[in-house]
């Protein structure tokens, strides 16, 4: 047990680790809201699988009813609220917000009474288990709201720098441990302004605006007894004017520590006016004009009308772009900040005050960067109590914008180039003229730009406007070799001078030109700059360079000579060096290699395969150095093929080297040397002959014209059976004799004789034909002559016509009955299939015989068993899967007489069923002595069906109806009326299908044909026995019966019969219905009563009896003694009396039948 529980505990701890746990949060409770209020009540899920969007389901449990769920408000369902809350929901009073997919909000715009309880968050399961928590729950307090805040409305008119009170009367009467805040509020042009509050945790916090004043203690708030709070402000302004409310709050704590306010209420207002005293002042900004050059003076104005401004303090600030630049004290006293403190103290800005109220910013040398806003604010300040300046009122104007315009240039650049296209290596110039200058003060400075084809764009060279030059970076080590040159030509012209131009600097250039001016700082300032462009082309020396090769005579004869011409296009200058190469490729194949090169200095160089063109060929170079000829004699073979010039383009480079630009090559030109016309011509006439087997056969070849007397021949023999597409070589003659490939497959080496009848005539015989030698015979005569080289090469062949040799064989006449037949058997029995022989081709024929069969359920033929030609039995291959096993020693095959062959199969099954059939062979003897197939013949199919015994199993139907009481028994009987086979074997299954509405059937007990029990529900352990009381008749003994015993009980016998292989099928089922079997159980009557009860059972039915016993004995005694005539102990006429004995009781244990009284004779005294 110990390990039991072991295992157990690790597989819940892995299935936690590997199982992500679903968990529903909801915010901590329990929470206090006040009736009347709104709340917001979060959930959430996390450890969940499924989609990202999961569903909430708010419900709640009412005091009242703390067990009945609610369904108040969901996600998923617009149905799911009851109709307590359905009327809200729709009204948008309750409803659900989703955060996320997995977090949402419960929100309750208006808290009743009723809304109070346990609040419960579900979400319903997305997760393939159910694994984790689904839901979570927080009770939620409604209390009544206590709050009360009240102030008198009135108007107040006040005068500037008077004071001001006003009281707030808040106060709450609630149960729970609460907090009050209390606030004092100015609304003014719709506005809210907080004055001073002080808050839940008796902390006293004044509002932005009145900060200030509160810290000089203009602004104060007391607490007047219990629950008055009273408003003072000192030194009032007209900026205090306005609606002047008290807001209290009262404030609960919440489970989590943070404060919660339950519920909020605002006073009446009090309308307070400040009537001013007369100290407005308003603020005007000038300029004499708002568009100025570069280097102009701008002047600003900050103009103050006011009253008195000679007693009064203003500070001034001046602004650029919002940016602070300038202040001014009231004393006048400048202080510039950042880039503006400088230009100051280069005199270019200056900020003062020209009188009480002039405040003037001026900006001596405007730049561009000048332009903008600018603007100045001006604050009075007055003095404090303790002498400190305070800032009363602060005005600014309109912002006034000013434009500074740049200097502009007049510089007018044009770019020109020597040539748009220039042939690599040649001196690339280009030159960029400059007009209209600004001034004689003015300088310049240029730079020369490339952008390629690629639209990448760097610098070539550069020179300041102090004329230093210096390169790019990809252009410095040019810029050092002298190949890169910048020239300045007066102060108007710069010119770009590459020599040994380069492909890459092919592209667009562009000359850039600053001018620049004098600044008042001693600095140069950029007036402007212009650019011009011009587009170069940098062609490469390959480009157009071309090989052309030509001849006049592409096809020549043996012993003939021809000329090659290879053409170079363009011409190039000296200093462009060409190299050129023959090449060669043989017409018979092979590689090409080099004949002969001249180099780019003028020498010549054979290839090392060159071979006999040395001797027999001249290459010559034109005069104008474009063309070399190659002449070559006495053609032969050797030099027909593929020629084709290779030439080589080399560039002379500035430092000393040469440096390969292209190679090209030529059309490929092809030289036939052709061999004298032959003129060779062989008999073409066709035969066609019929012999019979071991005939001979006499082939003959005639050459009708020839090429030459000196000509020689080679005569070949072919033959080309008809299902050949190509003849094969029998025999080849020249200087002697030679076979060839069929010669040796059809062993005619022995059988051929050649023989030369006469000049051109030629024959061959053929010794003993056989039937394999059928076919179409052809000669082919080959005619050779000697080439240029003296070497035999062949000029011509020609096959002569088609003799045609057919060797008969005699005509096959097999025959076999095809009738079909159809053969049935049990299993276990034999059958016999029959094979007759009807006629065959020769009487001294052999025959090889196959027995084949098609079994049900497999697709392929199977060969059983062969009788070969010599009479040997040799069994087919039957070992495949689901054949029976042991096939082999069950089939037997005879020939009961001539022509007609059987196959006996014993001990068959099922299996066996399926087509049979014979395959027969017949089989002659050729001329040299080997068997042969003739033909074959199948006969008739013979369809066998092997077949099982019928079932006849059969059970006895009656049906029994019995009813008893709990706790007594009952027995089944199960009778087979009839079976299959004796020898069969019985298996038995006892179910029950109970009382019960929609009981499903029981199996009891089930026996195999073996009388093997199997396992039993626990109920029925050890309760049920079954007795076999015959062969056929079954007993199921049940005691100790139950109410959950009833119902319908039914037997099911299988029947199972052992195969020819020994195993044991299942022939035949019957199920039959026993009977219905009803269990009463002991009812409260008087009958159970009186069982029930010992002592009344033995009055009511025991003692009653041996009384009545003894009344009857003492009736007789007394009848025997008043009796006088008869003897002591007889009876009438002298009978002896008989002694009655005490009567015999005979009673049920069941007490379900009433006793039985019986008296018994007695004993003669």
């Amino acid at each position: 047990m110990g390990t039991a529980a072991g295992l157990l505990l690790a597989a819940l701890l892995l299935a936690g680790t590997s199982w992500a746990q679903r968990e529903v949060n909801i915010q901590q409770g329990p929470l206090y809201r006040a009736e009347g209020s709104q709340i917001s009540i979060w959930c959430n899920v996390r450890g969940y699988q499924g989609p990202s969007e999961q569903n909430f389901l708010w419900s709640i449990y009412l005091p009242s009813a703390p067990e009945k769920e609610i369904q108040m408000v969901g996600t998923s369902d617009p149905s799911f609220s009851y109709a307590i809350y359905s009327q809200r929901v729709r009204s948008g009073d309750i409803y659900v917000e989703r955060v996320s997919g997995d977090h949402a909000l419960l929100h309750i715009r208006q808290l009743q009474e009723q809304d109070a309880g346990e609040y419960e968050c579900h979400t319903p399961n997305t997760d393939p288990t159910y694994h984790g928590s689904y839901s979570a729950k927080m009770n939620l307090h409604v209390i009544p709201d206590t709050l009360t805040v009240s102030s008198p409305a009135q108007t107040l008119q006040k005068v500037e720098g008077g004071s001001l009170q006003v009281t707030c009367e808040v106060s709450q009467n609630s149960s729970q441990h609460t907090h009050l805040s209390v606030s004092w509020l100015r609304i003014s042009g719709g506005e809210e302004h907080e004055i001073i509050s002080l808050t839940q945790n008796l902390s006293v916090r004044a509002g932005p605006t009145y900060a200030q004043k509160h810290s000089v203690g203009d602004v104060r708030m007391d607490k007047l007894g219990d629950s008055t709070f009273r408003l003072t402000l000192y030194n009032l302004h007209p900026s205090d004017q306005g609606e002047i409310h008290c807001v209290g709050t009262e404030w609960i704590q919440d489970p989590d520590g943070t404060w919660f306010p339950l519920t909020q209420k605002r006073s009446e207002g009090t309308s307070v006016t400040v009537q001013p005293t007369d100290k407005e002042f308003n603020v005007r900004l000038e300029t004499e004009r708002r568009t100025y050059g570069a280097g102009d003076m701008a002047s600003l104005r900050c103009i103050i009308d006011a009253q008195n401004p000679a007693e009064r303090l203003f500070a001034v600030s001046w602004a650029f772009n919002s940016s602070l630049i300038a202040s001014q004290s009231p004393g006048g006293v400048p202080s510039l900040t950042g880039e503006y403190a400088k230009r100051e103290d280069r005199g270019e800005v200056r900020v003062g005050k020209d009188s009480d109220i002039v405040f003037s910013l001026k900006i001596f040398h405007l730049r561009p960067e000048d332009s903008g806003k600018y603007n100045c604010r001006v604050t009075e300040r007055e003095r404090g109590p303790s002498g400190e300046l305070i800032d009363r009122e602060s005005k600014r104007p309109k912002n006034i914008p000013i434009s500074v315009l740049p200097l502009r240039t007049s510089l007018t650049v044009t770019v020109t180039a020597n040539s748009s296209s220039v042939l690599e290596g040649v001196r690339l110039s280009l030159t960029c003229s400059v007009a209209s200058l600004a001034g004689p003060q003015s300088r310049i400075s240029a730079s020369w730009h490339l952008q390629d084809k690629q639209g990448r764009q760097r610098e070539v060279v550069r020179q300041d406007r102090d004329g230093v030059t210096w390169a790019g970076e990809q252009y410095r080590e040019r810029l050092g070799t002298g190949e890169l040159r910048l020239i300045r030509s007066g102060s108007d012209t710069f010119s770009l001078e590459l020599e040994g131009s380069q492909r890459t600097d092919t592209g667009s250039y562009e000359c850039r030109v600053a001018e620049w001016v004098p600044a008042t700082d001693g600095e140069w300032q950029l007036l402007g700059e212009r650019s011009a462009q011009a587009n170069v082309d940098i062609m490469a020396l390959e480009t157009g360079f071309a090989v052309t090769a030509i001849t006049r005579t592409p096809g020549v004869s043996y012993f003939d000579s021809f000329d090659l011409q290879c053409i170079l296009k363009p011409h190039y200058p000296p200093w462009v060096g060409v190299s050129v190469t023959w090449r060669f490729q043989p017409a018979g194949g092979g590689d090409t290699h080099d004949l002969v090169t001249f180099s780019r200095a003028g020498g010549v160089q054979w290839g090392e395969r060159a071979g006999s063109f040395r001797g027999r060929s001249v290459v010559e170079k034109g005069d104008s150095t474009h063309t070399v000829k190659l002449s070559v004699s006495r053609a032969s073979d050797s030099e027909a093929g593929k020629y084709q010039c290779v030439a080589e383009l080399w560039r002379w480079e500035y430092r000393g080297t040469w440096t390969q630009l292209a190679e090209r090559a030529s059309n490929l030109l092809e030289i036939r040397v052709q061999r004298p016309v032959p003129r060779l011509q062989v008999s073409k006439v066709t035969r066609t002959l019929s012999v019979v087997e071991g005939s001979q056969v006499t082939l003959s070849c005639s050459i009708r014209s020839q090429t030459g007397p000196d000509s020689r021949f080679a005569v070949l023999w072919f033959m080309r059976q008809p299902s050949g597409a190509d003849g094969k070589l029998i025999v080849r003659s020249n200087t002697g004799m030679e076979y060839g490939t069929y010669a040796e497959e059809a062993s005619l080496k022995g059988r051929l004789q050649l023989e030369v009848t006469a000049p051109g005539h030629y024959t061959l015989t053929l010794q003993g034909a056989h039937a394999d030698d059928s076919g179409s015979y052809y000669c082919q005569v080959e005619e050779w002559a000697m080439d240029p080289n003296q070497a035999w090469y062949r000029l011509a062949e020609e096959a002569s016509g088609m003799t045609e040799i057919r060797v008969r064989v005699p005509d096959a006449n097999l025959q076999l009955d095809q009738i079909p037949r159809n053969v049935s058997a049990l299993e276990g029995q034999s059958f016999t299939v029959t094979c007759h022989v009807l006629n065959r081709t020769l009487p001294d024929s052999r025959l090889s015989l196959e027995w084949l069969s098609w079994w049900a359920g497999h697709m392929e033929r199977r060969a059983l068993v062969r009788l070969t030609v010599d009479g040997v039995t040799i069994l087919g291959s039957v070992e495949e899967e689901n054949v029976a096993p042991g096939l082999p020693s069950r089939m037997q095959v005879s020939q009961p007489s001539l022509g007609l062959y059987a196959l006996t199969l014993r001990g068959t099954e099922v299996q066996d069923t399926g087509t049979y059939s014979c395959l027969v062979q017949e089989w002659l003897q050729d001329p040299r002595g080997q068997w042969y197939k003739r033909t074959e013949e199948r006969s008739g199919a013979t369809y066998v069906s092997v077949r099982q015994p019928d079932p006849a199993l059969q059970l006895d139907s009656s049906l029994l109806n019995v009813s008893l009481m709990e706790g007594g028994h009952f027995d089944l009987d199960c009778v087979v009326s009839s079976r299959s086979r004796p020898d069969s074997q019985l298996a038995i299954s006892w179910s029950l299908q109970g009382a019960s509405r929609g009981a499903e059937q029981e199996t009891l007990l089930n026996v195999d044909r073996s009388g093997v029990w199997a396992p039993m529900a626990p109920r029925w352990e050890g309760r049920l026995q079954q007795l076999q009381l015959s062969p056929t008749l079954f007993r199921l003994h049940v005691p100790r019966v139950g109410q959950g015993d009833s119902g319908n009980y039914t037997c099911l016998v299988q029947e199972w019969l052992q195969g020819p292989r020994g195993n044991w099928y299942l022939l035949a089922q019957d199920e039959s219905l026993i009977g219905w079997i009803r269990v009463q159980s002991k009812e409260s009557n008087l009958q159970s009563t009186i069982c029930a009860n010992d002592a009344l059972f033995y009055l009511v039915f025991f003692y009653p009896f041996p009384i009545f016993g003894i009344l009857i004995i003492t009736i007789l005694l007394v009848r025997f003694r008043h009796r006088p005539t008869s003897k002591p102990g007889e009876g009438k006429n002298g009978v002896p009396l008989l002694w009655i004995k005490e009567p015999h009781l005979n009673y049920s244990p069941t007490c379900l039948e009433p006793p039985v009284l019986s008296i018994h004779p007695g004993t003669i005294d």
